[in-house]
């Protein structure tokens, strides 16, 4: 058994403990995107002994010249300015080499979905790189989020058919990767607990050492792998209901005549109720796709996770439908209409565009025939809309509708009074119909103003806008 590994060491906790945090147990991260950046980056931070792996060179040629190529995360750029110029940070764009120098080894590469199946490729390839430069006493964490039992069907069996090792020589774990974009660094150092789970005891002891030493949160250790693995995808399938509940809720806006928005703050002045903002659908790389690691994978009737994809799936055309209605009672239909959408992105300040509702909302738009232009200053490509770009400073004064999907700041400066009369669907509850002298729809509500400012009554006050923190649009 090698000295450096932190599985089955013969040495005090103490000890390793001291030679993780001295660089003297060289670890890998495989995958330098949004989330590996800046997870390797916390590492290095930590250990002063780290190299990502990953196979795009510029990537690779990016972090080696000690520039940042993850927009949008404070403090990611001086970090990897610092722990590149000292040593503690380098990177390659062969994971086997990074294999075999490595004894703690950390994988957060991509799981796609395909056909509504989990598609590990990349994790699997990883897995291989991994073994081929595996040694007795190290420690593979997987933070990729995965469907449940892959720790236990997939890692362990493939490491150690191609490594040649017994399966009792290297320790598996899982580690849910709890972050968001906008907040990476944060929420590893701390935002929530770290959950670990191992295929093995060892594993998992061995995995809370570490991450006991990357959080200053609590670390809970899982029974088992498969129950950490399941940890995070229940979390993104709990939100992709809820806010599914809330998206349908926000439909009855028209039939009972309420703010709905308003019933549901108040309704989460209770703790029994918690339920989330409605929007026009939901996006992101996580919450849409997470379902499908269950629903896709195993044989279980799985009717409401079925549904709530169906519910926020359908609700870029609900939103078009709307406008089309509000059309309609001008006496104009969307074959004839031009349409400005606000925003690209699938969250506000995040320059992501995977499954964005915008996607679907320029789709319908245009297959009724409307003319579309889009705008977002957070994007430089549109290649994913079926719309026309233009910038904030180009955009005309008599579109016949403005759909606003993403709330980015940059809107806020919008001389409203410029348009002519279109009519405008706000769905994010953001705009303020008194200061935007059109008719304004807002999705779920009856106007844009902040639902907090309306309940009085003290503590309570703060209720609503912490427990509806997730909106439709994913996080």
């Amino acid at each position: 058994m090698s000295d450096l590994g932190l599985y089955n060491s013969d040495r005090e906790e103490s000890a390793q403990r001291e030679a993780l945090l001295g660089g003297e147990v060289p670890v890998a991260v495989y995958g330098l995107g949004k989330m590996g950046l800046p997870l390797a980056g916390v590492y290095a931070d930590l250990t002063g002994n780290v190299v990502g792996a990953d196979v795009d060179p510029a990537v690779v040629q990016s972090v080696n010249d000690g520039a940042c190529h993850v927009d949008g995360e404070p403090g990611l750029a001086e970090l990897v300015d610092r722990t590149v110029e000292s040593g503690a940070l380098r990177a390659v764009d062969d994971p086997t080499a990074a294999a075999t120098e490595a004894r703690l080894h950390v994988v957060i590469v991509p799981t796609l979905i395909d056909d509504g199946r989990a598609d590990l490729t990349v994790v699997e390839s990883v897995i291989e790189d991994i073994a081929a430069g595996l040694q007795p006493g190290d420690l593979i964490v997987i933070e990729s989020t995965v469907p449940p039992r892959t720790c236990e069907d997939v890692v362990v069996p493939r490491l150690a058919s191609d490594s040649g090792l017994p399966a009792e020589e290297f320790g598996v774990a899982f580690c849910p990767e709890r972050t968001e974009s906008g907040r990476a660094l944060r929420d590893i150092r701390g935002s929530w607990p770290k959950v670990v789970g191992g295929v093995d005891s060892e594993s998992t002891r061995a995995a809370a050492l570490v991450y006991d030493q990357v959080t200053d949160n609590d670390v809970i250790a899982a029974s088992d792998a498969t129950t950490a693995e399941a940890v995070k995808v229940f979390e993104g399938a709990y939100r992709d209901v809820n806010i599914a509940l809330a998206n349908e809720l926000a439909t009855y806006t028209d039939a009972l005549g309420i703010d709905v928005r308003e019933a549901i703050a108040v309704a989460n002045t209770v703790d029994e109720s918690d339920i989330l903002r409605p929007g026009p659908g939901v996006g992101g790389h996580c919450i849409p796709y997470y379902p499908y690691f269950l629903f896709g994978e195993f044989d279980v009737d799985s009717p409401l996770l079925r549904t709530a994809r169906e519910v926020n799936d359908e609700m870029p055309a609900v939103v078009v439908g709307k406008l089309a209605s509000l059309l309609a009672d001008r006496g104009r239909s969307l074959d004839d209409a031009s349409i400005l959408v606000l925003g690209g992105t699938y969250r506000a300040g995040v320059a992501e565009t995977r499954a964005s509702p915008a996607i679907g909302i320029t789709e319908t738009l245009s297959a009724n025939g409307a003319a579309v232009d889009i705008v977002d200053p957070m994007l430089d490509s549109f290649d994913e809309f079926n719309a026309t770009p233009v910038s904030l400073a180009d955009i005309d004064a008599d579109y016949d509708g403005i759909v606003l999907v993403t709330a980015h700041e940059a809107f806020e400066a919008i001389d409203w009074a410029t348009f002519d009369d279109p009519i405008v669907v706000d769905t994010r509850a953001v705009l303020d119909p008194e200061t935007v002298d059109h008719e304004v729809y807002t999705i779920g509500g009856r106007g844009g103003v902040d639902i907090a400012t309306r309940i009085r009554g003290g503590p309570a006050a703060s209720g609503p806008a912490d427990a509806a923190a997730t909106d439709g649009g994913g996080e």
